[in-house]
C-alpha cells in the first residue's frame, strides 16, 4: 500500500453491544486523521450496529452492497476498516467489491504504511520492515487464491514440490530471522551507547501520538526535534542532555502511542522504547484539549504496562490549555453535567486534588507554564542526582 493525496478513502466501523456510537464515531474521525496523516483524503464514514463482527467480511452483506455502490460511483480508492481484519475477511471484501481499483486496508495496515513513511533511518525502517512481515506472515494464507500451484524439480525444496503459500511463508520467515538477527546487532550497540552516558538520572517523555512531546521537547532541551501536527511525527528515538539550574540530566523523546497500536509494532519497537524501560521518571505529556483525554491516558497507561514500564514515577503535563473549550451547558437541562462541560479550573482542581500524580497544565506553543514546569523537573531530578552523588555540592 503507498498512499498519495489524490486517494480518497472511507472508513468502516463497527457498533458492538457493549460500544456507544458516539465512540465509534469518535474512532472513526482518528481513523480519517491517520490517513490524512498518510496522505489520503477522507470522503465518508459508515457504521453498521452488529452483535458481533461477520466472520466470512466483518461487516454485513447489506452494508458491504452500500459501500461497493458509494465506492464505485465516486471514485474511492480505498476502504479502511477501523478494526484488524483477517487475511480471509480482506480477501472476501474484495471478491464482494470486485473492483480491482479499490483497496481494502484494516487500521494495522495503514499505521505501518504511517511507520513507513515516516522512519527515515536504517534502524527505523528496519524495524517498520520487521512489523510488516510479522503482520503479513499469518495473512498469507487468505491473501492467496493461487494456492494450488506447485513449484518443484532443480534448485527448490521440498521433494516433489511446495505450493505457493509454502513458498512465500519460508520467504516471510526467512526476512523476519533476518532483520531480527541484524536488529539485535544494532540493539547492542545502543545498549552499550545507553550504558557510557554513565549514571546521570533520565527523563522520558512519553503520550498519546500527537500530543505536544516533540514541541516540549525542543522547549526544555533548545534542539531542533521535528514536530508537526500530525500523528507519528517522531519515531526514532531522541535524546538530549538538559541542565536546570547547574543539575544535568537526559531527556529522551520517543514514538507516541494510539488505540489499538498494533502488537507488531510494539514488539518491533521495544528496543526503541528501551529509553521508556531505563528511565528514572516518566514525563507523560497529555493533550487536555482532546475531548478522550482521559482515555487516550489509559491508553498510554496500558501501553507502558505491556512494555514493562508501568511501576515508574510519573509527571503528568496536561498540555494545550490554550485550545481547551470545554461545551456549553444548558441550566435547563434534565440531563446532569457531563465532563465535557467542566471549566479548565474545575479540571485542575480535580486533578491537582487527587494527589496520586504531580501534574501540571501548560501550552508549549504559548510557552504557558513553563517556569513552574522546569521548577519541578528541577526538584525532582536533584533529589535523585543526590542519592547518587551525595558529595556533590551543586545542591549547596
Amino acid at each position: 500500500m503507498e498512499v498519495t493525496h489524490t486517494n480518497k478513502a472511507v472508513f468502516v466501523g463497527v457498533i458492538l453491544d457493549k460500544s456507544s456510537e458516539r465512540k465509534v464515531r469518535e474512532y472513526l474521525d482518528e481513523l480519517e486523521f491517520l490517513a490524512e496523516t498518510a496522505g489520503a483524503i477522507g470522503d465518508r464514514k459508515f457504521l453498521q450496529r452488529l452483535d458481533r463482527p461477520d466472520r466470512a467480511t466483518y461487516i454485513g452483506p447489506g452494508k458491504l452492497q452500500e459501500i461497493k455502490e458509494y465506492c464505485c460511483e465516486n471514485d474511492i480508492e480505498y476502504v479502511i476498516f477501523d478494526d484488524e481484519l483477517t487475511g480471509m475477511q480482506q480477501r472476501n471484501i474484495e471478491k464482494a467489491i470486485d473492483n480491482k481499483a479499490i483497496n481494502v486496508i484494516d487500521r494495522t495496515s495503514l499505521i505501518l504504511e504511517i511507520f513507513a513513511q515516516r522512519a527515515k533511518t536504517s534502524y527505523a525502517k528496519m524495524q517498520v520492515e520487521l512489523a510488516h512481515y510479522q503482520y503479513l506472515l499469518p495473512r498469507l494464507a487468505g491473501m492467496w487464491t493461487h494456492l494450488e500451484r506447485q513449484r518443484g524439480g532443480m534448485g527448490t525444496r521440498g521433494g516433489m514440490g511446495e505450493t505457493q503459500i509454502e513458498i512465500d511463508r519460508r520467504i516471510v520467515k526467512e526476512k523476519i530471522s533476518k532483520l531480527k538477527d541484524q536488529l539485535t546487532k544494532v540493539d547492542r550497540q545502543m545498549a552499550t551507547q545507553r550504558s557510557n552516558r554513565g549514571s546521570l538520572v533520565r527523563l522520558s517523555l512519553v503520550g498519546y501520538t500527537n500530543v505536544g512531546k516533540s514541541t516540549l521537547m525542543n522547549l526544555l532541551a533548545k534542539s531542533d526535534v521535528f514536530a508537526e501536527n500530525k500523528l507519528f511525527a517522531t519515531l526514532d528515538t531522541t535524546v538530549r542532555k538538559v541542565v536546570i539550574e547547574n543539575v544535568p540530566f537526559l531527556l529522551s523523546d520517543t514514538v507516541g502511542f494510539i488505540r489499538k497500536l498494533p502488537t507488531q509494532l510494539i514488539e518491533a519497537f521495544k528496543s526503541t522504547l528501551d529509553e521508556v524501560r531505563e528511565a528514572d521518571i516518566l514525563v507523560h505529556v497529555v493533550d487536555i484539549s482532546h475531548p478522550d483525554f482521559e482515555e487516550q491516558m489509559e491508553v498510554v497507561e496500558k501501553t507502558l504496562k505491556d512494555i514493562g514500564a508501568a511501576n515508574k514515577p510519573i509527571y503528568v503535563v496536561f498540555n494545550k490549555i490554550d485550545t481547551y473549550s470545554p461545551e456549553e451547558y444548558d441550566e435547563f437541562s434534565l440531563e446532569p453535567k457531563g465532563k465535557e462541560h467542566r471549566t479548565l479550573d474545575e479540571l485542575k482542581n480535580s486533578w491537582i486534588a487527587q494527589e496520586k500524580t504531580p501534574c501540571i497544565f501548560i501550552s508549549a506553543k504559548n510557552r504557558t507554564g513553563l517556569d513552574k514546569l522546569r521548577s519541578d523537573l528541577y526538584k525532582m531530578v536533584a533529589e535523585i542526582h543526590a542519592g547518587r552523588y551525595p558529595f556533590d555540592n551543586f545542591l549547596w
